[in-house]
């Protein structure tokens, strides 16, 4: 079984990002990936408005010519913010550009503060959810078809083409990011990765509650959902990996410091250091620590794919930090 290890890069200068990327290359991590948002924004609808919120697609640009082999995309793309065609040139473009190297992420959309700000139509999550799920069949039919044409209830296509097509056949692996059963049911149509966060999607923001109410048990009982999904609908469950985004990741000296780390944790989100060191939003512990956990999470919930985030800080001693010291054991 094949573990592979993500950073989600974010809200940093560009030379930051460029040299981010790089040692992550360097240090052997297995892809990078970007938020794609106006508004950074926390839980409970913190935000700072200053924070860097560059274009994703610019910045998969940018990093794809100044790295060479780690595979690149986006922890997600916002499907309201681009037309399924114009998504799909980008996607192939950068499929393209990067020689293969690309991962196809992409969401319905959650922060409904930045859709607001920019008088952006922000609509119920149901009308959403089928937004997604069109899209994604126009995009994978204009990757893989000649001429594609397609009558839905948002989405028009006439006899539409695009070309060149992906270098990756038959196409670029999808990356479906989010935790409602809607959601989990795309996935499991037309996904290669499930990343699970707290749900979002139908508040328009991520709420305390929703974090702590993300445990262990919920986690495993989501990438449970998908598998059958997957299954009930002709796929094999074993192609769609499992996702885990790790929002607070501390690394420590001692187990007495694990106990306070996740205490000051657990003082900002409500939660007890137990249900901090629990949660699958944490990975906190010294390196012996977080090597069982992950092992842990891989054997329980079936997980192969961990995304350190971009809301943790991130630098080259940081990136380095966890990969010599825990993930290169895993």
């Amino acid at each position: 079984m094949s573990i592979e290890f993500a950073v989600q890069l974010a809200n940093m200068e560009p030379s930051r990002f460029r040299a981010n990327a790089q040692a992550a290359e360097a240090l052997g991590y297995d892809m990078i990936l970007f938020p794609d948002h106006l508004v950074l924004e926390g839980p409970e609808r913190q935000y700072d408005p200053l924070s860097l919120a560059y274009d994703s697609i610019a910045v998969a640009a940018a990093l794809i010519e100044a790295t060479t082999s780690i595979r690149i995309g986006h922890l997600v793309l916002c499907n309201l913010f681009r037309h399924p065609a114009i998504t799909a040139q980008s996607l192939m473009t950068l499929d393209q550009f990067s020689g293969g190297r690309l991962i196809a992420g992409l969401g319905t959309g959650w922060t409904q503060t930045e859709f607001d700000m920019m008088g952006i139509a922000f609509p119920p999550i149901e009308e959403r959810l089928k937004m997604l799920d069109e899209s994604l069949e126009c995009i994978v039919s204009l990757w893989a078809n000649d001429r594609t044409s397609f009558a839905g209830e948002f989405y028009q296509l006439n006899d539409a083409i695009l070309f060149p097509k992906p270098i990756q056949q038959p196409r670029p692996p999808i990356l479906l990011g989010g935790s409602g059963k809607g959601l989990l049911r795309i996935a499991a149509k037309y996904g290669d990765y499930i990343n699970i966060i707290p749900p979002a999607g139908k508040l328009g923001h991520i709420s305390l509650e929703n974090v702590r109410s993300l445990t262990d048990e919920e986690f495993s009982k989501r990438v449970r959902f998908v598998r059958e999904e997957a299954k009930r609908l002709g796929r094999n469950p074993d192609r769609i990996k499992g996702s885990n985004f790790i929002f607070n990741a501390v690394l420590t000296d001692s187990p007495s410091e694990t106990r306070k780390a996740a205490e000051m944790v657990g003082q900002m989100l409500g939660q007890s250091a137990e249900m901090v060191l629990e949660s699958p939003m944490s990975l906190i512990g010294t390196p012996d620590e977080c090597i069982a956990e992950l092992k842990r999470r891989v054997e329980s919930w079936g997980v192969t794919n961990f995304v350190l985030s971009a809301f943790t800080t991130i630098d080259e001693e940081i990136l380095q930090a966890w990969k010599q010291k825990v993930f290169s054991h895993v």
